[in-house]
């Protein structure tokens, strides 16, 4: 009996000594907390945490992880599912391409002047009309004058109708020096060209140009190809077809008119006699033409300097917003319209990141507080107080 009592009084000790632990404890978290210095180090510690979901990932049990990795396979096969689907996308752009051929042939014989749109062709309902009719008199009196003057001059279509369109756009002006500019007064049409069925995926542009003193080519042509398959070394990074090389094509320029070169004089000195001759060379000169001539991908695996990744992914830039912006909406950029809206579109997706940002910053503000409540112990308090 005297045994058992001995040991519930030392149980009972065990409880109470555990209680008084506890107690202090949480005495000296209330302490600890209430310290300026102490919330100001663990607000430090809240700034320089940098919490990302794989450290969340590697807080979980074996057997979840290996049902995330299940998922990943699942996401991987997405991907090629996905991959096959722009194929058939693809293969819907050519169809279509076909169909809106015809309508781009009557837009090239206006602007060209190769033939006259009929009044019911060329009637347009503008947003002004009220105020047009207001201004009925006047606009009959300008309309007459134009007229005369027309008759004057013999206009033809549109003129300077996609060289209007390269100073338009600023992407395109940056690229134009002042000697392209009366070269690309004879371009008289842009199209786009889609790769045959069966045939690696890629687009062409054609630039068809007139009778010029400049080069003897009557097309000029740049060829895009394209991938739409996943990397198999890193598949999740798939987001559709991409641009992954580029063809352009052989100007033949006439004699003393090609503009991307330009020839300089060098004197150079002989080692041995000490005499000075003038040499004469020529170098790369700045030009829209440049286009026609683009960086070529390695074939070999081996990378491309900083400068030249920069200049191939705008020129990838380029050759997409001619496919997907300039040749479907010409006359938009050529009257600005396009562009007003270009630029109404981008200000509506700055004004959604900058949301998006500060929606994304008060989450992560959220995940780091709860990941210092779960993570933090009064042992780690402790530790900030002692550094």
């Amino acid at each position: 009996m005297a045994d058992n009592s001995k040991a519930e009084d030392t149980a009972s000790d065990s409880v109470d000594a555990a209680k008084n632990a506890s107690d202090k404890k949480e005495k000296l978290a209330d302490q600890v907390m209430q310290n300026p210095q102490v919330l100001a180090a663990l607000q430090e510690r809240l700034d320089n945490t940098a919490l990302t979901p794989s450290s969340y990932i590697e807080t979980l049990p074996k057997a979840v992880k290996r049902r995330i990795d299940a998922l990943k396979q699942l996401q991987v096969k997405c991907a090629h599912i996905e991959a096959k689907f722009y194929e058939e996308v693809h293969d819907l752009e050519r169809k279509y391409a076909a169909l809106y051929q015809p309508l781009f042939d009557k837009r090239r014989e206006f602007i060209n002047g190769e033939a006259e749109p009929t009044d019911a062709e060329s009637e347009w309902h503008s947003e002004n009309e009220e105020e047009e009719k207001l201004a009925g008199d006047l606009k009959n009196a300008v309309v007459i004058e134009e007229k005369a003057e027309a008759e004057e001059t013999n206009v033809k279509g549109i003129p300077d109708f996609w060289f209007t369109i390269f100073r338009n756009v600023d992407m395109l002006s940056e690229l134009v020096q002042e000697y392209d500019e009366p070269i690309l007064k004879h371009l008289q049409d842009i199209k786009v060209k889609f790769s045959e069925p069966g045939q690696p995926m890629s687009f062409s542009l054609e630039f068809h140009f007139g009778p010029n003193d400049y080069f003897s080519n009557t097309v000029l042509t740049k060829t895009y190809k394209m991938k739409s398959e996943p990397d198999k070394t890193d598949p999740f990074s798939f987001e559709g077809p991409e641009i992954v090389d580029c063809e352009g094509c052989t100007i033949d320029w006439k004699k003393g008119k090609n503009v991307t070169v330009k020839t300089i004089k060098k004197k150079q000195k002989h080692k041995g006699r000490g005499t000075v001759r003038t040499i004469t060379k020529q170098v790369p000169n700045d030009s829209f033409f440049n286009f026609f001539n683009p960086i070529k991908v390695s074939g070999d695996g081996e990378s491309l300097d900083e400068d030249s990744e920069f200049t191939l992914a705008a020129d990838f830039e380029i050759g997409h917003f001619f496919r997907e912006r300039i040749v479907p909406r010409a006359v938009l950029y050529f009257t600005g319209e396009a562009i007003e809206d270009d630029d109404n579109e981008l200000e509506g997706e700055e004004e959604g990141e900058e949301e998006e940002d500060a929606e994304s910053d008060a989450k992560v503000r959220m995940l780091v507080c709860l990941y210092v409540v779960h993570t933090i112990t009064l042992s780690n308090i402790i530790k900030i107080i002692a550094v």
